[in-house]
């Protein structure tokens, strides 16, 4: 390997060929602070019948625990393909320094793992989305906002 980049990026492909080995999808992610791996994560969504266990969401879990943090400050993840508009969310919430990823969305979409979909609903009209949303007891919800902005003791993020 010529650099760190490329070194890291080997492991988050290495993990997804494991994923695929053992029944998981083909993702995977490692998450590196100080030139050292402290988490990693491969799609484990149809082995632990969870669609929220994503490579990188995965990764970022086992991070933030390791590091008693709910911010992945001065960390880099390295994924083996572009995240998908979950993982992206979670990523922004958690604030790594930079991301790296091998294969793109449109590589996934050729292997069936196409998230087009999902940017196109964000755009939808609540009530035209694939599935319905309905907005409901606003007022009871924007009190429990209010609650929040006027806490003075709130952990911010």
């Amino acid at each position: 390997m010529t650099n760190q980049h490329e070194y890291f990026m080997a492991e988050a492909v290495k993990l997804s060929r494991q994923s695929v080995a053992s029944g998981g999808g083909p993702f995977g992610a490692v998450i590196v602070k100080n030139a050292e791996i402290i988490a990693t994560g491969t799609n484990r969504v149809t082995v632990f019948n969870d669609p929220t266990a994503h490579g990188e969401i995965v990764a970022i879990r086992q991070a933030c625990e390791r590091l008693a943090s709910f911010q992945l400050d001065d960390c880099v993840l390295y994924t083996s393909t572009e995240p998908c508009p979950m993982c992206l969310g979670a990523i922004y919430w958690a604030r790594p320094k930079q991301v790296y990823f091998g294969s793109t969305k449109e590589d996934a979409a050729r292997a069936g793992f196409d998230d087009a979909f999902i940017y196109r609903e964000l755009d939808t009209l609540y009530a035209n989305r694939k599935i319905p949303f309905h907005q409901m007891m606003r007022e009871s919800a924007l009190e429990v906002l209010q609650e929040w902005i006027n806490k003075a003791d709130k952990v911010p993020y």
